[in-house]
């Protein structure tokens, strides 16, 4: 089965697992999904990471919808200048309300918020259930006001392996440790691509209010984050 063909037949499984709207994720067609992921020369050089450490980009889950998901979260290119939206930052992203198709995964972010908590991230399909910390995700919990931190206030966004390989490459650690004693209880400008964690929609207040549980604000991360670095308190 050719990749084409597993994009667009996970967009719609996307499509009838998590309701119509989330074809809007992804803009006015689903070409818009091939349209991010060509290679950007000056992201990783010389670089073919579309295996990375025996994982491709999409992952090992047997689900089409989720492996099409996963392809998103292993980007590994930077997104073009005209891709940033100025529009959005954290606050508009915590505003209440369904937010299922507020942006697009087509649309990248820069946004400014107070780290509340980084932890590894679990064993998951879009590593091929790695175990080893370095081939698993780091999850940076974002709140916008360092006093209010609870669960429901909270945005994620995430640090892949992928990118951890190409910062340590430049001389830069993007272990889960490291981001934990560089920027844990510090402002910082966060840099990176959209998107809308459907896995995650009913744990998030934006999609299922008032449930009991939820762990965050809303499904939409920057995931993977290209930059990050200490940034001066949102005014």
């Amino acid at each position: 089965m050719s990749l084409s063909v597993v994009i667009l037949a996970g967009l719609a499984c996307l499509c009838g697992q998590y309701g119509r709207k989330i074809g809007g994720l992804f803009g006015t067609s689903t070409g818009a999904v091939s349209r991010v992921e060509q290679p950007v020369a000056h992201a990783a050089p010389g670089r073919d990471l579309e295996k990375f450490n025996g994982c491709g980009m999409d992952g090992d889950a047997h689900s089409l919808s989720v492996r099409a998901l996963d392809r998103l979260k292993n980007r590994y290119t930077l997104p073009n200048r005209e891709q940033f939206d100025p529009g959005i930052t954290l606050a508009a992203i915590l505003a209440p309300g369904n937010d299922m198709s507020r942006w697009t995964v087509r649309e990248a972010a820069e946004i400014v918020g107070y780290v509340w908590d980084v932890k590894r991230g679990g064993v998951e399909s879009t590593n091929c259930h790695a175990r080893d910390d370095l081939d698993r995700d780091t999850h940076i919990e974002l709140v916008l006001d360092p006093m209010s931190g609870s669960a429901s206030l909270r945005m994620i966004v995430e640090v892949t392996p992928r990118w951890r390989f190409l910062m340590s490459d430049s001389g830069t650690d993007w272990s889960t440790r490291a981001l934990r004693d560089r920027f844990l209880g510090r402002w910082v400008k966060v840099r990176g691509w959209m998107l809308f964690d459907a896995e995650h929609q009913r744990d998030a207040e934006n999609t299922a209010p008032g449930r009991a549980g939820n762990w965050r604000a809303t499904a939409w991360e920057i995931h993977p984050v290209t930059s990050i670095e200490v940034a001066s308190r949102v005014r």
